[in-house]
């Protein structure tokens, strides 16, 4: 890996500006800018030399160009762009409406919002359809409407906001973790405790970006409360409370005791003997301040049946 004699400069967000040192001199400015920084692919820096967007003491540079001892190096960051979201007539389980906030039980396999490789057929395409485009605006284009998420593979309850003062009355509750937030579990090995608490810090983990991780440097404060509703022999049945909502949260806090969820294949066991579409979680109650009422309202949503078939084998599991 190369290392850089000055750091870039950052005075426009969009811009990214690199010295050479002497010890780089000669190196094509493909290979330089590949090794100095992780960001951007050496496939996309070639698209940016192709359109004139890289310039070696403020000259457009050519893929084969040599970089020199001394010369400044720019790159041009187009702005980003957002892809226009479609509205698509696509099966929703709504539990509530009215007209500021829609409650959904969200079935397994449905990405909340678009993504790379998700840029339909997610809860947000379903939204606008349904909503007639009247979300609220606060988290962007992306993301409409979205206050909170939950995983792909995890079913059950999630609101979204039709208007931006419903949407930051909620998103304040969830900034001060007022709000309810109760999970269904199945997980690895029975429980000797009836109920418990992981208080553990959750970051992206070091070794694996893609991952979360129990991160005691650099994670962000979180809890979860945990009760055994029924021991299965080498399994359990379990409620998670929510105190605090960070990505993967219940399935890192339980793979950290050795609990791991039944089906996460990512921060459980390799294989999952049930050959599940992901972890066995569902979102049962979600309670809050309603943004309009200003009273306490609760939703819940049943199990999905391929939760109670599993927890039926369980039980009859030798």
């Amino acid at each position: 890996m190369f290392e850089l004699e000055e750091s870039f400069d950052n005075k426009d967000d969009q811009n990214l500006e690199f010295i050479v040192d002497e010890e780089y001199n000669g190196i094509r400015i493909d290979r330089f800018l590949s090794g100095i920084q992780n960001n951007l692919s050496r496939s996309y820096i070639q698209k940016l030399i192709d359109d004139h967007m890289i310039l070696m003491d403020d000259k457009p540079v050519k893929s084969n160009s040599k970089v020199k001892t001394g010369s400044s190096i720019t790159i041009y960051l187009p702005e980003p762009k957002e892809a226009e979201i479609v509205p698509e007539e696509l099966p929703l389980d709504i539990i509530y409406e009215d007209k500021d906030i829609i409650i959904i039980n969200k079935q397994k396999g449905l990405v909340v919002h678009p993504a790379a490789g998700h840029t339909s057929g997610t809860l947000v395409n379903a939204l606008l359809y349904h909503c007639k485009g009247e979300l609220s605006g606060i988290n962007g284009i992306l993301r409409p409407g979205i206050v909170h998420r939950i995983d792909r593979d995890t079913t059950g309850v999630i609101v979204a906001c039709k208007n931006d003062k419903a949407h930051q009355f909620i998103a304040d509750q969830l900034k001060i973790h007022s709000i309810t937030r109760k999970y269904q579990a199945l997980v690895y090995h029975a429980m000797k405790e009836e109920s418990g608490r992981v208080e553990a810090p959750i970051g992206r983990d070091p070794k694996d970006r893609k991952k979360m991780a129990v991160n005691y440097k650099n994670g962000k404060s979180s809890a979860t409360n945990y009760r055994v509703l029924e021991n299965l022999k080498q399994y359990a049945y379990i409620e998670c409370s929510l105190e605090t909502g960070r990505t993967h949260q219940i399935r890192v806090h339980m793979a950290s005791i050795h609990h791991p969820l039944l089906g996460d294949t990512v921060y459980g066991p390799a294989k999952d003997p049930f050959h599940l579409e992901g972890q066995a979680l569902h979102a049962g109650v979600l309670g809050f301040i309603h943004p309009t009422t200003e009273k306490y309202v609760e939703f819940s949503a049943p199990l999905p049946e391929y939760f109670v078939d599993l927890l039926e084998k369980l039980r009859h599991k030798g």
